[in-house]
């Protein structure tokens, strides 16, 4: 798993995805997972997680969320999972110290390497975060105006990818991140997602992600330290 730097503490990292809930741990060398899916509650996610890792240990939890999170606190109810997410207390749940982040802003945590870093995940929508100097403001740019009375997710997410076909999504990817990376002033892109894979080239100042890096970032959450943890939200 991880392979760079790390909390101090022992952390459960759980990846709150649409399709599957994945989790791994410091030390571990394992990610495991089990369906999630439009039924899914906070509370059969929590149970879920309790079954897979009985046998590693933990001392606290990240948790990366698929919706805005604010000041530490979910502010909408997932889109693509079960009611009672916002007001659940995960850490009376666990039984242990909870830290919430956007799932975009966890992965974007553990792809930092300094500087200023526009983060974009190319998934079923667009998830963004924007780090600079250790500090991560995750982004809501998916729903923002882009062009034709559609937003950026209509075209680089998957369902711009369905209706414009792989080489003009490509396209749109590409003047995408060049218009973000203006207005944003960041020195360099990273670019994860499900989707990130089928682009043919990286466009200008991008380099490819790592979904493993998620849980990287759910480590420098609880690392003091480690500059790359300080989170706003």
């Amino acid at each position: 798993m991880p392979d760079r730097e790390v909390a101090t503490v022992k952390v459960l990292v759980i990846d709150v995805g649409g399709t599957n809930i994945k989790v791994t741990a410091s030390g571990v060398s394992e990610v495991r997972k089990f369906p999630s899916g439009p039924t899914l509650t906070a509370k059969q996610m929590v149970d879920g997680v309790l079954g897979l890792v009985g046998d590693w240990k933990y001392e606290v939890i990240s948790i990366g969320y698929p919706g805005p999170v604010i000041h530490g606190r979910l502010a909408l109810e997932p889109a693509n999972l079960g009611p009672g997410w916002v007001d659940f207390d995960f850490a009376a749940h666990f039984g242990k110290p909870v830290k919430l982040i956007n799932d975009a802003a966890m992965q974007a945590l553990g792809s930092y390497e300094g500087a200023r870093m526009l983060f974009l995940g190319l998934g079923t929508g667009l998830g963004s975060a924007l780090i600079v100097d250790g500090v991560v403001a995750p982004l809501e740019l998916a729903h923002l105006p882009y062009k034709k009375r559609r937003t950026f997710e209509d075209y680089v997410g998957l369902r711009g990818l369905k209706r414009l076909g792989k080489k003009k999504w490509q396209k749109a990817v590409e003047d995408v991140v060049a218009r973000l990376q203006a207005a944003l002033v960041a020195d360099y892109v990273v670019l994860g997602g499900g989707n990130a894979k089928l682009l043919k080239r990286l466009p200008p100042g991008a380099r490819m992600g790592d979904n493993r890096n998620a849980f990287l970032g759910g480590m420098r959450l609880w690392d003091e330290q480690d500059k790359p943890s300080k989170s706003k939200g």
